[in-house]
């Protein structure tokens, strides 16, 4: 016989909801600590008054300031990349096949995320970050350019590849576009400019023909 979880103080079940609990409140203080001051202008102290949380609390599920503001960023990136990956997979779903067709999906998407992310999006965009944070990104936005390659079927020619990279560079400038963007509207023309843009520079285009 399988026992369940009491739910009471001292049982696992009940200890790992708490820690949960914990960490996320941590993560929306810091989260809205971040976006008012900045990372170099916030200070530990605010994220557990905000989180009417502990210091020790803090460095218990974080390490510090740093490894704060770096979940931020994992969890903010996660969602962005599994926003893509959604709709990438309900656009195959569907039954469509082009490639350029599933990446503009996943370039709506994530162009969605960042205008119902905006905060965030301003906040990672801004510079102001923990030392070491720059070549965070740098490598992430290769492994993007890497995965988007492989989207859109894209060869080893140099063409392509240079394609590629700047289909990515269109859609992480937008994304700085829609996060200050004034309204929704707004948003959504940025989208559908940006969507244009990479019609116009299908890699997969034979320009020779």
């Amino acid at each position: 016989m399988v026992r369940k979880p009491t739910g009471k103080p001292g049982s696992n079940a009940w200890q790992w909801s708490r820690t949960a609990e914990t960490r996320r409140g941590l993560l929306e203080a810091a989260r809205a600590v971040f976006v008012e001051r900045g990372f170099a202008e916030a200070s530990v102290a605010d994220v557990v008054e905000r989180a009417s949380s502990s210091v020790g609390s803090l460095y218990h599920h974080f390490g510090g300031k740093t490894e704060l503001f770096l979940a931020l960023w994992e969890d903010h990136h996660a969602t962005q990349e599994q926003k893509a990956i959604t709709a990438v997979a309900k656009a195959r779903t569907d039954g469509e096949e082009d490639p350029l067709v599933l990446f503009i999906a996943g370039a709506r998407a994530f162009l969605e995320g960042a205008w119902q992310h905006r905060d965030l999006a301003r906040l990672f965009m801004d510079g102001d970050g923990p030392p070491g944070f720059a070549l965070i990104r740098r490598a992430s936005n290769r492994e993007w350019i890497r995965q988007n390659a492989v989207l859109l079927e894209a060869g080893t020619d140099p063409v392509e590849r240079m394609t590629v990279s700047i289909l990515t560079s269109i859609i992480g400038e937008a994304s700085r576009e829609v996060a200050t963007c004034a309204s929704k509207r707004e948003a959504n023309r940025i989208t559908e400019a940006t969507v244009r843009l990479i019609r116009r520079l299908d890699p997969l285009r034979d320009t020779d023909g």
